[in-house]
Parts: C-alpha cells; structure tokens; sequence
C-alpha cells in the first residue's frame, strides 16, 4: 500500500476520449487519482458526480482530479456521456496501476472473497510525492475532504 510521504508511481494509461494520460505530465500541479471499483454503479456513480461538480474548485487549487478503474476505455465514454461527468477517467485494465498503488487487494461480500478494487484516493503534490491516502473510502462528503487537504497543500 502507498503511504504518505513516497514517490507517487508514474503511469501512462488509456482515457476517456480515446487519448492517453501521463501522472508525471501534470508536475508541478497537484493531482488527486481516486482508485474506485466499477463504471456505473451507485458508489462510484456518486464519488464522479461529486467530483465533477467541484472539478471548478479543484482546477482553482491547481489540482487535476483522474480516476481510475479496471473498466475499459470504452465502458468509462459511456459512463462520462450517462452522467455529464467531466473529469478524467483512466482505464487500467491490466491492473499494473492498480497493483503499484497497492489498491488491489483480496475483498469479501456475503462469505465468498475476490479480488477487486478497494475505493481509494490518493493526493499527490507538484513534486510527485504522495501527500495524503484515504482507504476504504465512504463516498459521501469525500470529494469536500479532498478538496480542502488539495487547498492546504
């Protein structure tokens, strides 16, 4: 699990939109990756709709708001035109950064464990380290958390 205080690990990975979106790219901005499940359900439906309605804010903080999941380029298009969401979503579909930030992890529902996505987000500063984790996320008022730890930085 990535902690406060590492190296963010730099990606490049397929978006919404049919282009590609390097972490590294966006120094000295700040970024917010927020690592979520699945495309179209209602927590992670939620969490984006959240974020998309405060991207003027973040933008304000100098901070650049990406998701990510293990759905493909496609699935997150839909998504985006269903919702009206505007802020960038990456597909990791062979889960390598899922896997370096260390949100991959064995879970469990009703007795039986899988392995999944465990909704978590991660604050990086403009030097490209990590200034903040939240795990195991609750969705509601996480976005206006998020935002003032970006505003503090």
């Amino acid at each position: 699990m990535i902690s406060a205080g590492d190296t963010a690990p730099d990606f490049t990975l397929p978006r919404d939109g049919g282009t590609e979106v390097t972490l590294s790219s966006f120094r000295p901005g700040k970024v917010v990756l927020y690592f979520y499940p699945k495309d179209d359900t209602p927590g992670c439906t939620l969490e984006a709709q959240d974020f998309t309605a405060r991207l003027a804010d973040f933008t304000a903080a100098g901070t650049t708001v990406i998701g990510i999941s293990k759905d493909s380029v496609k699935a997150h298009d839909k998504f985006c035109k269903k919702h009206g969401l505007g802020v960038i979503l990456a597909s990791d579909e062979a889960g390598h950064t899922c896997e370096d930030y260390g949100v991959w992890l064995e879970k469990s529902m009703y007795g039986k464990t899988y392995m999944g996505v465990e909704r978590t987000t991660v604050l990086i500063d403009g030097a490209g380290k990590v200034a903040r984790v939240w795990n195991k996320v609750s969705v509601k008022g996480h976005a206006d958390e998020v935002l003032a730890a970006a505003k503090a930085l």
